[in-house]
């Protein structure tokens, strides 16, 4: 079972984007890589494909490092991944508080 999911709350402790929270967009395990709504953004320039169209300016989130975000809570208090069992399933939890993470 992985510590992270797609939509999990996190909180970014490392980097140019310190302390901003946001939900987890996509989760690369392979790279060790997550893209989180709305931090870290970048701005691309792309070149037009046809000759009738028009270059742009995109925004697109970058992926940060799984080492540099903690999982939050619904309170933004932020706490390391643990795992239980419960009724035969193992499941995530909060070490901090003991909490079950939804």
């Amino acid at each position: 079972m992985k510590k992270f999911k797609i939509g999990d709350n996190v909180k970014v402790i490392l980097g140019k984007s310190k302390g901003q929270t946001g939900a987890i967009k996509s989760l690369s395990s392979k790279t060790g890589k997550v893209v989180i709504e709305g931090i870290n953004t970048k701005i691309k320039h792309v070149k037009p494909t046809r000759k009738d169209e028009a270059g742009k300016i995109i925004q697109l989130d970058a992926p940060i490092d799984i080492s540099n975000v903690m999982l939050c809570d619904e309170n933004g208090v932020t706490s390391r991944v643990g795992f239980t069992t419960q009724d035969n399933k193992k499941v995530r939890i909060f070490k901090k508080t003991n909490k079950l993470i939804s």
